[in-house]
């Protein structure tokens, strides 16, 4: 599947499904405050498994009680895709308190 970058508006109305999300420095990014350090780790193995699944990887950083992701799409020059929004996406449905639980 071709992937292409996303223009300013079309990050910006996709940006605005998501709340929580950001550009910042090129990269969509988000950060999670969970309940203790074990369920942040346990959302950064679910995050990894997702990653596997769409073979398209974020920087993911675990913290005390904190998740930080940050994504773009390297095969396309650092630029912002389709497939970060898909994974961003598919970290809310995880996160405990986010997303469509």
């Amino acid at each position: 599947m071709a992937v292409e970058p996303l223009s300013q508006k079309e990050i910006e109305d996709r940006l605005a499904e998501l709340p929580g999300w950001a550009l910042d420095a090129g990269r969509l990014t988000r950060s999670y405050r969970l309940a203790s350090h074990f369920a942040a780790a346990a959302l950064v193995v679910h995050v990894a498994q997702v990653q596997e699944e769409l073979d398209h990887h974020s920087e993911l950083t675990l913290g005390y009680h904190t998740v930080l992701l940050a994504v773009n799409t390297h095969s396309v020059g650092g630029a912002v895709t389709e497939l970060d929004f898909e994974l961003a996406r598919r970290v809310e449905d995880l996160a405990p308190g986010h997303g469509a639980h």
